[in-house]
């Protein structure tokens, strides 16, 4: 007999002061209770909430649950919708279904050859160690999210999209203008403003490289079959994935670290490839920082010995699924000697993040390096007193004040 399910909810996003790290304890409770349960969205309407790791690999990998019509509603209270909305602009891979999505996926994976990421790690290197050396000069407290956690992948994809040295600072103050708004009251107008100067910026760059292509990622998407608004909306695809997946993962895994100093002083000696990779993985897993992905029913489909109707949403909280203990084991602790392999951060199934490996190297590089180097790190405030960035679709900091023992 199929279970009476409680009433429907908004998705909880409550998280503890001074762990940011945790997801909503309400996720745990509800998934104690049911894996699968009801949930509101925007436009007054219900649908599914998954907060379980069986299930959220499960449906990320049933083909008959897609993403192209999951862009118009969110389980948020008072978030905007569309009655209406129009078809998903063509190269935006995350809210695409095959085939077309499969055509995409192909040419842009097809562009990260093993040759292209060995040689990015030699680079990211390079970039982790100019960072570590331009904060050990600085004085006084650091913020390790401008001088660290948003400088690596801001360069590494400015280098990949062949962003030249002197335009590079254009590219990061229009990036970092629109990610600004999002942490005050802007108004859709001038939210939608700031993304289309990223978005003319992509368009300028798109057209030298048709005259001029170069060895980066970008100059391959543009002498590709695509159109003018497939590269650029490419182009801004690898923009999302490279820059706020890392520089969030980077910036919450750190502040996890200081918060856990046993497993921060483990990272200081983890020298072997296994040791970095399983760290790196439980980082990715404790701190999450896409907290939901949704799908949409393309027909009838019984879950969990429940009905999903065909046009019906489904959220998978990534946060919920990664903290099952199903899985692992103590999930709430933060273990870097564990195997963390299976996490959904990154996703599952078809629509996994395209650029999940470039993310995997660059925080290889840049987590034990920061340990090496400054491994008498600390918070230079209060747990509590860090600003949390929730309030966009990539979870992260917008500042970490850090310190440590000056010889």
């Amino acid at each position: 007999m199929t279970e009476v399910l409680p009433d429907a909810i908004w998705l909880p996003s409550e998280r503890s002061s001074g762990c940011p790290y945790d997801p909503p304890e309400q996720l745990s409770e509800i998934r104690e209770k049911t894996p699968l349960s009801r949930i509101h969205y925007s436009g007054d309407v219900d649908g599914w909430l998954v907060t379980s790791h069986a299930l959220a690999r499960q449906i990320l990998a049933d083909a008959r649950f897609g993403s192209g019509s999951n862009h118009h509603r969110a389980p948020i209270d008072g978030a905007p919708f569309m009655e209406n909305p129009p078809p998903v602009p063509p190269g935006f891979l995350s809210l695409m279904d095959p085939p077309d999505h499969t055509r995409f996926r192909r040419q842009i994976t097809g562009q990260f050859t093993v040759r292209r990421m060995r040689q990015l790690t030699d680079r990211v290197e390079e970039i982790t160690t100019e960072c570590l050396d331009a904060m050990e000069k600085q004085d006084g407290p650091v913020d390790l999210v401008d001088s660290f956690a948003r400088l690596i992948p801001g360069v590494v994809i400015a280098e990949l999209l062949g962003i030249s040295y002197d335009d590079r600072q254009k590219f990061t103050d229009l990036v970092d203008h629109m990610h600004a708004l999002g942490r005050g009251k802007a108004s859709v107008e001038e939210q939608t403003k700031a993304f289309l100067a990223v978005r003319g910026f992509m368009s300028e760059l798109m057209i030298a490289k048709r005259e001029q292509p170069t060895d980066d990622v970008f100059s391959g998407l543009v002498t590709s079959e695509f159109t003018d608004d497939e590269v650029i909306n490419l182009g801004l695809t690898l923009l999302g994935a490279g820059l706020d997946t890392v520089a969030g993962t980077l910036s919450l895994g750190a502040f996890a670290l200081l918060r856990n100093p046993d497993q921060y002083e483990l990272l200081t000696k983890a020298t072997d490839d296994d040791a970095v990779s399983r760290a790196v993985e439980e980082l990715l897993r404790f701190t999450a920082v896409l907290p939901f992905l949704q799908r949409c029913a393309f027909e009838d489909i019984e879950v969990d010995g429940h009905l999903i109707k065909a046009g019906e949403m489904v959220t998978i909280s990534t946060a919920a699924a990664n903290r099952d203990a199903g899985k692992f084991a103590a999930p709430d602790d933060l273990d870097i000697t564990r195997s963390a392999r299976g996490h959904v951060t990154f996703g599952h199934g078809i629509h996994q993040c395209v650029a999940q490996q470039l993310a995997r190297v660059e925080l290889q590089v840049a987590f034990p390096a920061l340990a090496r180097r400054f491994p008498t790190l600390r918070l230079a405030v209060a747990p509590e007193e860090v600003p949390v960035r929730d309030e966009i679709a990539f979870y992260g900091l917008w500042s970490l004040p850090v310190t440590w023992d000056r010889g």
